[in-house]
């Protein structure tokens, strides 16, 4: 890995990360970003190596990952963060993560998960790999299903599964919040479901990317 991308926006944790990418690839260029905006601006650079946190403070991790994606379709991508939910890790492999590693793991842990890149093996923590998993079977059976949303309808899961809360939601579309709120509602009856990992899931099997 020659180009590596950091997207953290925690001075100590993103000096910690670098750290760990300068132990593994001593010779790499190391890129560093501290939101959204300066991680889609390098995601244009040479990358081979992104590590991304979610929760960024001028928006989600996940709107580089897509950046990344478009950039860089080679580049290995792999999700850093705290947010272990079923919705942030459905999200992210939607959006192009290839990777999803949990900040509370030891350095150790995280380095060997790192290395295991070079052999093709996916830096997933256990938790998660777990997690997805269990989302899957749980879910999987209800992708032969037809829907029957309404144009609108579908707009909503499209962005509901792409992470964005109800609240951007009623931006992007120009409604209220409340509305999206009904529009959510429906589609969880009609679809059988009943969270937002599930909606992000159904939204990535339609297309609605």
């Amino acid at each position: 890995m020659k180009h590596i991308l950091i997207v953290e926006d925690l001075l100590e944790v993103r000096l910690w990360l670098e750290n760990i990418a300068r132990k593994i690839y001593p010779d790499a260029n190391i890129m560093l970003a501290e939101g959204v905006r300066s991680g889609k601006r390098l995601a244009s650079s040479k990358v081979d190596l992104a590590l991304i946190d979610l929760g960024l403070p001028d928006g989600s991790g996940i709107d580089v990952l897509r950046t990344l994606t478009l950039e860089n379709p080679a580049s290995i991508k792999v999700v850093t963060t705290v947010m272990g939910d079923d919705a942030s890790i459905v999200a992210a492999l939607s959006a192009g993560a290839d990777g999803y590693l949990l900040k509370e793991s030891e350095e150790a842990v995280l380095i060997r998960h790192l290395e295991q890149l070079a052999h093709g093996i996916p830096a997933i923590s256990p938790s998660i790999a777990r997690r997805i998993m269990e989302h899957f079977r749980l879910t999987g059976p209800a992708s032969s299903q037809k829907h029957n949303l309404t144009e609108r309808e579908t707009e909503v899961l499209r962005l509901i599964g792409n992470g964005l809360r109800n609240a951007e939601v009623a931006t992007e579309m120009g409604i209220a919040a409340s509305t999206v709120a009904g529009y959510i509602k429906i589609i969880y009856s009609k679809l059988g479901i009943s969270s937002r990992a599930e909606a992000a899931w159904h939204a990535s099997q339609l297309g609605l990317r």
